[in-house]
């Protein structure tokens, strides 16, 4: 159903037919916004989510919430199970931590501790690039909408402490399946290729500005990375209890690289789950294993083209890399 059809949402939708309409909106488009259709949803936005998880720590924190952090203390190497039931973690520096619970959010990385997993939530990473603004150019960018291009990718206004603006390419992302057919993020025998992203990622970006900022479309992306989610073929999450623990783990996965926007309400979600004792909704329940066949370009309009894996973009970075030598 379209947005446009909720009674709640109705009334802050409009209809953008073309460049003129566009900049009603955004008046710093300067680009031609060839093609530009869409709408404008007044009540979608955009929040800073570096800053709202370190708010969501220091309100806990203050009411008495335990965090075990660091390198070795704070990483979970494996779960603690009697029987069926999980009674705790193992982390780095040999401690177990007992528990009468254990919830895995872990991302990109939950198939690392909970192998089946794997076999319906993907580790799957896309590009980010930033350019680099000075304090007036970020001042010029304050405010605008967050802006979507379904076949390019995606912005929104710098960030006032760093002035670095950050740009997306959407796509099928990129996986890194591993000989038991379970993609998860490289370790660190295999960095990803960092200072580097794909040539046809930095053609959608590059033309992405041209058709809004093309003031900035030649300037050199900086801080370009990539970065890892953990995906669903529906692009719907995962909250729910693993089979065969005796609901003594929950698994919170599945965010798609769109789990954020839902953090003022997804806690609601998780203590009804516990309430209940069962997960009552079917799109976010344990799946079974996703067919290898599975087309995850063609499954949510928003994965466009054909994905690949990490090996590959590493061989493409060293050929390009000796073909300057």
């Amino acid at each position: 159903m379209s947005v446009q059809a909720d009674p709640t949402f109705a009334p802050g939708i409009k209809r953008l037919s073309g460049a003129a309409d566009f900049k009603d909106y955004t008046w710093q488009y300067s680009g031609p916004l060839s093609g530009f259709k869409g709408y404008f949803n007044r009540l979608a936005g955009y929040a800073h989510s570096a800053d709202t998880l370190k708010g969501l720590w220091e309100h806990c924190a203050s009411r008495g919430v335990r965090f075990i952090l660091g390198e070795e203390a704070g990483k979970v190497e494996k779960l603690v199970y009697q029987g069926r039931k999980c009674t705790g973690v193992a982390t780095a520096d040999g401690k177990t931590h007992q528990a009468d619970l254990v919830i895995c959010a872990l991302g990109a990385h939950g198939a690392s501790l909970l192998p089946d997993l794997g076999k319906f939530v993907v580790g799957r990473c896309w590009s980010v690039a930033h350019v680099q603004l000075s304090e007036e150019e970020c001042n010029f960018l304050r405010g605008i909408p967050t802006t979507n291009v379904r076949d390019l990718g995606f912005f929104f206004e710098p960030d006032p402490k760093t002035r670095l603006f950050k740009l997306c390419p959407l796509g099928a992302g990129y996986t890194n399946t591993g000989s038991d057919g379970v993609s998860l993020p490289p370790t660190d025998r295999l960095p990803p290729p960092q200072d580097y992203i794909p040539a046809e990622d930095e053609k959608k970006l590059r033309q992405l500005l041209r058709e809004t900022f093309p003031w900035m479309a030649d300037r050199p992306f900086v801080d370009q990375k990539l970065c890892w989610f953990a995906d669903t073929a529906d692009s719907e999450y995962c909250i729910d209890y693993v089979p065969g623990t005796d609901k003594s783990v929950v698994v919170l996965s599945g965010d798609s690289g769109h789990g954020f926007k839902m953090m003022p309400v997804f806690g609601k979600w998780v203590t009804g789950l516990l309430e209940r004792g069962e997960q009552s909704l079917s799109r976010w329940q344990w799946k079974s294993p996703v067919d290898a066949d599975t087309d995850w370009g063609d499954a949510v309009s928003w994965r466009i083209g054909k994905g690949a894996e990490l090996k590959e973009l590493l061989q493409a970075k060293e050929k390009m890399v000796r073909a300057r030598l």
